[in-house]
């Protein structure tokens, strides 16, 4: 059985990779930077930095991204409305920034990023927080437009989600001279 289970899983992960390449470059780039500091993998600072405007991003998105285990252990088994309400004001605020960071350009970018910061259990979760924080009125309302609208139906109204872990976590890859003859 094991063995007839790695075609499915090399498929799925080569679907998770042609979604995120089917992302603008600076999604791409900011659901890199978001996976450092949202999974303590690199120095985010360090790597992402340009200048001081995005290296005080960066400090608030830790400052934010603080938050996370919070969120992952309130993440409801079920959807009782007394589990809601503690998990979803603190996800919708995280959101409401990540999405005020203007760099996740639609639902699709949002959950392909969300799914890797909080986990599969909080995919039933994701079109709901993302419709509150696409409707805060610190986006512009051109803005809350577009994201709000890049919502499929069939997203929206999904009869069940997958419990799939995702299995592609992009990561940042240090440019190659390709002038230069390898050795």
């Amino acid at each position: 059985m094991g063995i007839s289970a790695r075609p499915a899983d090399g498929e799925i992960t080569l679907a998770e990779m042609r979604e995120f390449a089917s992302f603008p470059a600076g999604t791409q780039r900011y659901i890199r930077r978001s996976l450092d500091v949202g999974l303590h993998r690199q120095d985010a600072l360090k790597i992402w930095s340009r200048d001081v405007v995005e290296a005080a991003s960066i400090r608030a998105q830790v400052r934010m991204y603080d938050r996370l285990n919070y969120i992952k252990s309130l993440v409801p088994d079920d959807s009782g409305l007394d589990q809601v309400e503690p998990f979803m004001a603190p996800l919708v605020t995280l959101s409401a920034f990540d999405l005020g960071q203007d760099r996740l350009q639609s639902f699709s970018s949002y959950r392909f990023l969300y799914e890797r910061l909080i986990g599969a259990a909080a995919r039933p979760w994701l079109p709901g927080a993302f419709c509150a924080a696409a409707s805060l009125p610190h986006l512009h309302p051109d803005k809350r437009r577009v994201l709000l609208q890049s919502i499929s139906e069939a997203a929206a109204t999904a009869p069940g989600w997958s419990n799939r872990e995702p299995t592609f976590y992009p990561e940042w890859v240090e440019k190659v001279d390709t002038t230069k003859p390898a050795n």
